[in-house]
């Protein structure tokens, strides 16, 4: 049988990528699902506090098991922005559209382009507080390429590969992204318990 987790997200992409990683060992709600609709404030400082924030908000009201994440994308030369403020980068919305380009011309004639994708995922696991996190390396190319993934990836080239995350197929991208390097930490915790 299944157990159900909360997912606090209304992120789509990101509850079908980790439910894909997850497999059916587990069932992912999302926020919506679970009739939330409110924002939840991510005012932390790193991606580890936002992170904490959000889970421990949702297990305040529901007190149910659930996990929440943040994720950033760390660049060398605009030493470490975007950073936590990934999705709001270059507007209070998510508009990963002005994102990219604002990242793009904040690297303009900048030779060291490298990159890093984090994820931390914070569980509460029957009243524990437990944290995972997963890094992938790479950098940022100059134009977009590819129409697949969400936010920066159409400009993140892992390390390694000759295209973005943006052209992988998602089976492929699940084998290196930080986000399944973390999910797959938290899928071994919760399998051991």
């Amino acid at each position: 049988m299944s157990r159900e987790l909360i997912f606090a997200t209304n992120n789509l992409h990101k509850l079908e990528e980790i439910q894909s990683i997850i497999g059916d060992s587990f069932v992912l709600k999302s926020l919506q699902q679970i009739g939330f609709n409110e924002d939840i404030p991510e005012t932390a400082p790193t991606l580890e506090g936002n992170a904490l924030l959000k889970a421990q908000h949702i297990f305040n009201i529901y007190g149910k098991n659930c996990f929440a994440d943040d994720t950033g994308l760390e660049i060398e030369a605009l030493d470490g922005r975007p950073g936590v403020f990934s999705a709001r980068y270059a507007t209070d919305g998510h508009d990963f559209e002005a994102n990219i380009d604002k990242v793009l011309y904040e690297l303009t004639g900048k030779e060291n382009r490298k990159a890093r994708f984090r994820t931390v995922i914070a569980l509460i696991l029957d009243g524990s507080t437990y944290t995972f996190d997963g890094r992938v390396s790479g950098e940022i190319i100059t134009e977009r390429r590819g129409s697949a993934g969400f936010g920066y990836d159409p400009v993140f080239l892992p390390d390694g590969y000759s295209f973005t995350f943006a052209e992988m197929p998602l089976e492929e991208k699940n084998k290196i992204s930080h986000r399944a390097l973390a999910v797959n930490k938290l899928v071994g915790f919760l399998k051991s318990k």
